[in-house]
């Protein structure tokens, strides 16, 4: 099979929207839109939803379900991409996302919504993976040098827009419309893209492995929801808790076996058989964790501990989406001087630092404060994520790119996923940990779970006394705060991934 697309790339010049291709990265950039925009609109609205539907100690999975389906789903839609042309794959994606997206809008209870979500992450895992391959199709590595700008602005947008909507919808309107909104956006971008975008597609049969696909998708759901449930509904050591993480790790041994055997397997292994490859994934993995965790605790940091509104709380959020598209429209014009790792590494001192400003913040610290150290976090994985997406597509040919695209989408999304998990671990055994044991004067006037945060996060605050008010505030500082160390220890992770990257440019290729 080969999928062209219907712009011939060596006979135009330009990478703007005047150029030939500009209508097709328009209905790309909308259709990356539609993931980005959903991804910060959610975190500003956490308080409410946990105020409306409870359930402070499940929110991690509102953001792990929707990781977690669209990590699975993306070396599929990567293979499919390949065989049957990017643009069948990205109908179906939008539509899976549209139709979670009413689910998430009706949903009446906490387990409702994590399932709406799950409809929701099947769908985004065809999306923003088929988008990056079209523009690996579109333009040359030293044009794709350009167009990050113009990608990076979809995310620098959707800060903005994101995280404002979502406080006005929670403080005046209702949570409920940030999933609404996401249907005439959708509507649009299918609607440009069948206009717009044509491929030449050459057919034949293929087998889809969908047991490697099925034993890939039951490994990683048991490891996280042994992640995220250890030490909360059960005890690390119980043996409900080994008999799940033992489970999940034999599945995902099996499926190693399983791709080695597979005609066509969902994730060939011989995409981590190059350093470029391995390090390159390995960095998104990091990535991926660094995002969900700034995304999940940083609006409740400044909601629960510096009592901020949900509007103010989007603003701070979106300091760190702000720097990222920056960063990446400079990352173009550096990786192309240093090369691809040494652009990533800068980023990584970014990362860092910022990382370590933001687990320096106090209970008492300003919003500027966080928004600063946010920002900084930001540019460096602007300069971090862009090189390393371009470098794994530039060491392989047309009908492989799919696949490394997918694959290293499904590295970010399995960060994320994980990320969420252990973060959301952490945080819950902070808590629990707290509850379980208030001072003397304050015992048995608030639950021995994490839900008692709820009483910060909602319009609850003025029943408490304040004693207790403040020692859930001091407790949820600590839940956040080790939050935020972890980040550090997973930043500093990401610099080890880096160095298994080739430095120069010119070392990049693959036979």
């Amino acid at each position: 099979m080969t999928t062209t697309p219907a712009v011939d790339t060596k006979s135009v010049t330009g990478v703007g929207f005047r150029s030939d291709r500009g209508p097709v990265l328009a209905a790309i950039m909308l259709c990356m839109a539609l993931v980005a925009l959903d991804s910060t609109i959610i975190a500003t609205a956490i308080p409410s939803i946990v105020r409306d539907l409870g359930g402070f100690s499940q929110f991690p999975w509102l953001f792990s379900i929707y990781l977690l389906t669209q990590a699975v789903t993306v070396p599929l839609y990567g293979k499919f991409a390949d065989s049957l042309g990017r643009k069948p794959v990205m109908f179906f994606g939008i539509a899976l996302f549209l139709l979670g997206s009413v689910l998430c809008g009706v949903a009446w209870s906490m387990p409702v919504l994590i399932i709406a979500r799950a409809v929701q992450g099947i769908g985004a895992g065809a999306v923003q993976p088929i988008s990056m391959t079209m523009v690996g199709d579109l333009y040359t590595v030293e044009e794709r040098a350009r167009v990050q700008g113009y990608l990076a602005s979809v995310w620098g947008i959707s800060a903005v827009v994101g995280p404002t909507l979502g406080g006005v919808f929670s403080e005046y309107l209702s949570w409920r419309w940030i999933f609404f909104v996401n249907l005439p956006l959708g509507a649009v971008a299918a609607w440009v893209l069948a206009r717009r975008f044509v491929e030449r597609v050459e057919r034949r049969k293929h087998r889809v492995d969908f047991v490697g696909a099925a034993v890939l998708t039951g490994g990683l759901s048991l490891i996280i929801l042994g992640l995220l449930e250890g030490g909360v509904a059960w005890g690390w050591a119980s043996t409900r808790s080994l008999v799940i993480f033992v489970i999940g790790a034999a599945l995902l041994v099996a499926f190693v076996f399983i791709e080695r055997r597979a005609a066509e397997p969902v994730m060939p292994l011989w995409v981590f058989s190059r350093r470029v490859l391995t390090g390159g994934n390995l960095a998104s993995l990091v990535v991926g964790a660094l995002t969900i965790g700034l995304s999940s605790y940083l609006p409740t940091f400044a909601e629960g501990v510096l009592g901020t509104s949900a509007l103010v709380a989007g603003f701070a959020l979106a300091a760190m989406t702000v720097g990222w598209p920056i960063a990446a429209t400079l990352s173009g014009r550096i990786y192309l001087r240093v090369g691809f790792r040494d652009t990533a590494l800068i980023g990584s001192v970014f990362v860092i630092g910022g990382a370590v400003l933001i687990s320096l913040l106090a209970a008492d610290s300003s919003v500027l404060a966080v928004a600063g150290a946010a920002f900084v976090v930001g540019v460096g994985l602007g300069l971090a994520a862009s090189p390393t997406l371009v470098a794994v597509q530039s060491v392989v040919g047309w009908d492989r790119r799919g696949v490394v695209t997918g694959t290293n989408m499904f590295s970010r999304s399995l960060g994320s996923a994980v990320g969420a998990a252990v973060f959301g671990a952490i945080a819950n055994a902070t808590l629990a940990s707290r509850f379980a044991h208030p001072p003397a004067g304050i015992a048995g006037r608030l639950p021995s779970n994490a839900d008692a945060s709820s009483l910060l996060l909602s319009g609850h605050t003025r029943a408490a006394t304040p004693a207790v008010a403040e020692y859930v505030r001091s407790s949820l500082y600590a839940a956040t705060h080790n939050v935020f160390l972890a980040l550090v220890v997973v930043g500093v992770l990401g610099v080890g991934a880096l160095l298994l990257m080739p430095r120069r440019s010119e070392q990049l290729t693959f036979e």
